[in-house]
């Protein structure tokens, strides 16, 4: 741009892109974030020879049967495949914000900065993982019997449709982000995309993998048809994510009006606890009034509820999976809300520490609201106890380890969080640097504790002894918060400065 001439669209990409990953290298959280990363790598790491590990048994049953081709066999399964993706990507993919603001008066096209992060999304290393499951699979069944030219376009074909996949994950996302009730579109794109299972006349799991055989087919036979609707499909998606992208980024940039309060409750009943009261209420208004922690919050209330009935009235988690599901429950306010403590408060960090031990008094608060906020996924498990499926005493257990040394662990986080989270803006951002992957580090960190000790006590104390453990090693926690509170907060101290400078940089 300083010599005079207009950068092509493709040029001013490529400079966008430059521009976001020396943002991410400017980022105060980057050195932190480089560690959690090579946590992350590893789970990364873990999960491609999972799938090369799973290629092995999924090759030696295509080569074992004669119904269907390996590449057929393998579109058999592309329906969960693509489900799985999706989904799991709710977990571990957030939407990044899109730092725009600082484009917005050059002279750029209407689309540029929407093109850019498109095309950063699409082109992520992250959409080639699950060729760890279809090249082995490839050369192991199909290489051989039907030529490299047959498996090129099975691989090119799966890969085009986790593409396709990772366009539709942007924009469902995007569109969860302004309103719960898309989630009944994605419903509805789920259930399409297994109806040969239960719509027609010949509805059955079979019509199902044959439907999608039929793809596979066409695929390594090169078929216009095939590669054309893929193709189709994708460019669709991003047309439509290209629209609604840009109306979501705008409408935030240039959104004026405020929040229209009709009534402000007082929580007075609060006021009894002080000083730490006067924080409960801090925490309460900022979830009732603020749209990303309020969002949050439901989100976990509706998960909760969502993992409580299927723990207890279906079957489709037994075993040990029932114990992760349960932890999991428990965890679920914490691990969307209180690891990022500090973060949305960075916003108004400042006032925060006008005053000796406010921000102490804020993390008892934080600490006496999440545990309390337990009792919810408590009462709506009670089920699991009358089916069965988890006695009171380990779910009890479980409860307090979780108020204990899993929520002791999350709030430690304080120490170290230093990026600014916006309170009502979650399209548009500063930092470049949305997920901080330390954070996910203390996520798994705080979900396998208990689960370490869930499936180890038993063989030491039996089912009784572990629960009564579990529940010493809680109470313990507990009743010593003041002391790790504390610690916590001498520990801010010491970091205060450095920390503040983080806030004050990744404010939006």
């Amino acid at each position: 741009m300083g010599n005079g001439k207009r950068m092509s669209r493709w040029e001013t990409i490529k400079t966008l892109r430059r521009h976001n990953s020396l943002s991410e290298k400017r980022h105060p959280a980057f050195a932190q974030n480089k560690v959690g990363k090579v946590f992350a790598y590893i789970m990364v790491g873990f999960t491609i020879l999972y799938l090369m590990f799973l290629s092995v048994p999924l090759a030696l049953a295509a080569n074992g049967q004669h119904q269907y081709t390996a590449s057929e066999l393998m579109f058999g399964f592309l329906p969960f495949i693509l489900a799985v993706d999706f989904y799991f990507r709710f977990i571990v993919q957030q939407t990044p914000s899109q730092a725009i603001k600082p484009y917005v008066l050059l002279p750029l096209g209407k689309y540029t900065c929407i093109d850019s992060f498109l095309f950063n999304s699409a082109t992520s290393v992250g959409n080639l993982i699950w060729q760890a499951l279809f090249i082995p699979y490839a050369i192991m069944s199909i290489l051989f019997v039907e030529g490299f030219w047959n498996t090129l376009g099975f691989i090119l074909a799966y890969q085009l449709c986790i593409s396709a996949n990772s366009m539709w994950y942007m924009l469902a996302r995007t569109l969860v982000n302004r309103k719960y009730y898309w989630w009944f579109l994605i419903l509805l794109v789920t259930a399409l995309l297994f109806s040969p299972w239960y719509l027609g006349p010949n509805a059955d799991f079979q019509h199902l993998c044959e439907t999608y055989a039929a793809i596979g087919q066409g695929a390594t036979r090169w078929s216009p048809m095939v590669f054309g609707g893929i193709l189709l499909v994708i460019a669709l998606l991003t047309i439509i994510n290209r629209r609604v992208q840009y109306d979501s980024v705008y409408a935030e940039l240039s959104k004026t009006e405020t929040t229209k309060i009709k009534h402000v409750s007082q929580l007075k009943q609060l006021e009894r606890f002080g000083e730490v009261g006067e924080y409960l209420k801090l925490e309460v208004k900022s979830i009732m009034r603020n749209k990303n922690i309020r969002k949050g919050f439901i989100s976990a209330n509706i998960l909760i509820l969502c993992f409580s009935l299927a723990i207890s009235f279906t079957d489709v988690y037994g075993g040990g999976m029932t114990k992760f599901l349960v932890v999991y429950n428990f965890a679920i306010y914490g691990a969307m809300l209180l690891v990022k403590v500090m973060c949305y408060e960075g916003n108004y960090i400042d006032c925060l520490m006008v005053h000796k031990e406010n921000i102490l008094q804020l993390l008892k608060a934080k600490y006496f609201l999440y545990s309390i906020l337990l009792l919810l996924p408590m009462l709506l498990m009670l089920p699991t106890v009358f089916m069965g499926k988890c006695s009171l005493m380990m779910l009890i257990a479980i409860m307090l380890v979780v108020a204990g040394p899993v929520h002791a662990c999350f709030l430690y986080m304080a120490v170290i969080n230093k990026q600014t989270i916006p309170l009502n803006t979650k399209f548009i951002g500063k930092g470049g640097m949305e997920t901080n992957f330390l954070q996910v580090v203390v996520e798994f960190a705080a979900f396998l504790l208990p689960l370490l000790l869930l499936n180890l006590l038993p063989f030491l104390f039996g089912q009784t002894g572990s629960a009564i453990a579990l529940m010493v090693l809680g109470l313990a926690v507990i009743f010593t918060y003041r002391i790790w509170i504390r610690d916590i907060y001498r520990r801010m101290m010491k970091r205060r400065y450095e920390n503040m400078e983080g806030f004050h940089a990744t404010r939006a």
